[in-house]
């Protein structure tokens, strides 16, 4: 197949190109390529390495009322994303080879984007004991994460950060001290005094982010911050990484692009874990992107059933289902229509959000993928930088149509999605491959 007359971002730049892809993989790359075969104008359309995400709920097993493996798998691919990564708070927990395998089986069966399966840090997440890593290894997890909680004992941590390493993964940290959350809802300020809403402080994230960077300067082991919602736990990985620690981190497109000023509403689809912050912690959140504190932008895609959403704002679960809205976002929020194909001073070109989105989360985990290059994996997200158009969550293909978003505008949006070599969305049962892009022929 040959992508034709396309914008590509290749690696820091951004360039007229044709695409030809064979056999899965990137077969050549040029101005223009002469060769037979099926072939796709992507004249206006920009070509990014296929996006990765290394944070996602799906749900399965255990909870498929809010999503499983191929709704979620359909999410992901109609949002760019070519690679995802799974978290283990399932039911039963993905703390073992078996229920590993079983997701692999499934992605196996949804083939559309590759899934990655993370592996929980101890058995049953209880923070006793540690989980059989070498099984789960062989398995096909690419990770480990307790998430939704933190490991409190710092010894037990340290001995997971150990054995993870012998076993070529890393820790994934959900930086939470549950004594100074408990019973909290949203952010500790102005808004939760208004709303009544028992709020926790920055110190509840900031304690533990520190307490892993501790372990992973001492231990001499990299350890990796998930979702940062905080301007001091930016602070704190920004002089972590100045000291040569082997830290890298994480954020969410809620986190830069709202504040808790959002709760006001008491729409539960603002409630998040961690929960969003105050303006100083957005723009923290955008200059660490632009400085390379944090390394890459995650969905935390959290889908939950309506009934799980619509309930007073303290019971409600925390959540936001963000796999279909999250490169329009990004894009819109730290690029800006039309897309800004240079660095100039502050700002946010193309080939930073397809570092923040591709390349990074793939170097992070040592996937291969994240980016375009010839003998690389055929895994391409094709998208209409131009193109605005309104967040609906009835249009969701996610179960969960949880989200903060909707009816707001924004612009990006995806065409083509193309897992080696095969285009995966546009899906056939919606009209087939071309009906939302440029021509095919």
């Amino acid at each position: 197949m040959i992508f034709r007359n396309a914008d590509v971002v290749l690696g820091r730049e951004v360039v007229r190109a044709d695409i030809r892809t064979e056999s899965g993989r990137i077969a050549e790359i040029a101005e223009s390529i002469q060769a037979d075969g099926e072939s796709i104008d992507c004249t206006g359309l920009t070509v990014f390495p296929g996006l990765i995400d290394i944070h996602v709920h799906l749900r399965d097993p255990g909870y498929e009322q809010k999503e499983d493996i191929f709704s979620g798998s359909r999410a992901a691919v109609k949002g760019g994303f070519t690679q995802i990564c799974c978290m283990p708070n399932t039911n039963p927990v993905i703390d073992n080879k078996v229920v590993a395998a079983y997701i692999k089986a499934r992605a196996a069966e949804a083939d559309l984007c590759k899934i990655h399966p993370i592996g929980a840090i101890t058995k049953g997440q209880k923070g006793e004991e540690l989980s059989a890593i070498g099984g789960m290894k062989a398995a096909g997890v690419v990770a480990l994460s307790e998430d939704g909680k933190s490991v409190r004992n710092s010894k037990l941590m340290a001995n997971a950060m150990l054995y993870a390493s012998d076993f070529g993964l890393k820790c994934l940290c959900h930086c939470e001290d549950a004594a100074l959350t408990e019973g909290c809802s949203v952010h500790e300020g102005t808004y939760s005094t208004l709303t009544g809403l028992k709020g926790s402080i920055r110190a509840a994230e900031d304690i533990m982010i520190a307490r892993d960077i501790c372990l992973s300067e001492s231990l001499g082991i990299p350890v990796h911050i998930c979702h940062v919602s905080t301007y001091s736990g930016v602070k704190l990985i920004r002089e972590a990484k100045a000291r040569g620690v082997k830290v890298t981190a994480e954020t969410c497109p809620h986190y830069f692009t709202l504040t808790d000023a959002a709760i006001a509403t008491f729409d539960t689809n603002t409630k998040v874990n961690p929960p969003l912050r105050e303006e100083r912690d957005r723009l923290a959140i955008i200059e660490g992107l632009k400085d390379g504190t944090i390394d890459c932008i995650v969905t935390d895609h959290a889908p939950h059933h309506e009934d799980d959403k619509n309930v007073e704002y303290d019971l409600a679960a925390f959540g936001i289902s963000g796999l279909e809205t999250s490169f329009a976002l990004s894009y819109t929020a730290l690029v800006g229509r039309g897309g800004c194909r240079k660095r100039g001073a502050g700002d946010f070109t193309l080939p930073d959000l397809s570092e923040k989105m591709s390349a990074n989360p793939a170097r992070i985990l040592g996937l291969e993928g994240g980016e375009i290059a010839v003998g690389a994996p055929a895994d391409l997200t094709i998208a209409d930088l131009a193109q605005e158009w309104t967040i609906r969550p009835a249009e969701f293909v996610s179960r969960g149509k949880n989200t903060p978003f909707a009816g707001r505008k924004v612009f990006g949006k995806i065409r083509y999605t193309v897992v080696d070599g095969k285009i995966k969305y546009p899906f056939p049962a919606l009209g087939g491959a071309g009906t939302d892009g440029g021509a095919r022929k």
